[in-house]
């Protein structure tokens, strides 16, 4: 984690303890776990993980605090200040207590709490990870099992972003979904509510999709198949009401090197929402040029360039328009 994206200011590890049956039970840390290296090294690890996982969302803090009282305790402890770290976190770990047994969650494990300062902005992560067994090789090239925290199989996390929040931002939440409603409790523990609005997603993926092509440095028929596969793409969900899956349609549009355009997609600081439906009304831009100057307006499709009917000449910056229809080219001869 290099410090000049990441500050970490606070950590604590606690464990929830689930039993066969009944109640679970907590191991609370009595203080936060020493700001060392190695505590650096975790949190980098959480936060990598935590951006590089598909499948967010994103929301803000509920407005009934007295069934969701997240706000009300980060309120005490980052405005008022009358609630320390230690304090802090272990009335969240209560409270998380209570939604998994409320739900009747399986899985228990560790609890990491911690606050940070990433990219600029003050955040709040939870995440809630298991133990895996992994190899080690001691004395004598000796051969040992050795259980680790399991980061690959990170499903519970998420993250407040307190600058956002105090800012009065549309969103300042993000946790993973998961798969079906694994990550209900959790947004639940949280006191989120999902922010997606459709079309604003839907206009940040077409940028994005524009930037990438963009910095990929495509060739133009290369660039014009991307945008293409991806307006047929988002199109078709469009019509089917199928919800946005990054990774999968990364592999549609680009399936040459789907990695590339997947991590751009799930790039932490474009936070771009997954789970919701594109809006058609967005998805023109991928197909059509549209622009003006003072004394024109001009709107045309990519295949234009593709064809011929539209020709662009990059040393006199001018374009050339042909199979120019019957009524436009009487108006122009008559004026």
């Amino acid at each position: 984690m290099t410090e000049s994206t990441h500050t970490l200011t606070a950590l604590v590890v606690h464990r929830l303890i689930r039993a066969a049956e009944g109640p679970s039970q907590l191991e609370l840390r009595a203080a936060p776990n020493p700001l060392d290296d190695a505590s650096a090294r975790l949190m980098e690890r959480l936060c990598r993980y935590f951006a590089e996982r598909p499948g967010k969302g994103f929301g803000h803090f509920e407005r009934d605090e007295r069934s969701f009282p997240m706000p009300a305790m980060v309120r005490r402890h980052v405005i008022e200040e009358s609630i320390d770290f230690t304090a802090f976190s272990a009335e969240m770990l209560a409270h998380l207590q209570q939604r998994v047994d409320e739900d009747k969650v399986d899985d228990g494990g560790y609890v990491l709490i911690a606050r940070a300062t990433v990219f600029g902005a003050d955040c709040l992560y939870v995440a809630l990870l298991q133990e895996t067994l992994g190899t080690v090789i001691g004395e004598g090239l000796s051969i040992h099992d050795s259980p680790h925290l399991d980061f690959a199989g990170l499903q519970v996390a998420g993250r407040i972003d307190i600058t956002a929040w105090q800012a009065g931002a549309e969103r300042y939440i993000a946790f993973l979904k998961g798969r079906g409603d694994l990550a209900g409790w959790f947004k639940r523990f949280l006191g989120c509510t999902d922010v997606v609005i459709a079309l604003k997603e839907t206009k940040k993926l077409v940028e994005t999709l524009t930037h990438f092509a963009e910095t990929q440095q495509l060739e133009a028929p290369a660039r014009d198949e991307l945008m293409e596969r991806a307006h047929l793409v988002l199109e078709q969900m469009h019509e089917s009401g199928a919800a946005l899956d990054l990774a999968a349609v990364a592999s549609e549009m680009f399936p040459d090197a789907p990695q590339k355009l997947q991590a751009t997609l799930q790039d932490e600081a474009l936070d771009l929402a997954s789970g919701f439906v594109p809006d058609k009304r967005a998805l023109r831009p991928l197909i059509r040029f549209k622009a003006s100057a003072e004394d024109w307006k001009l709107e045309f499709e990519r295949s234009g360039l593709r064809s011929g009917a539209v020709q662009y000449d990059e040393a006199n910056n001018t374009l050339v328009l042909t199979n120019v229809p019957e009524s436009l080219k009487k108006m122009l001869l008559e004026g």
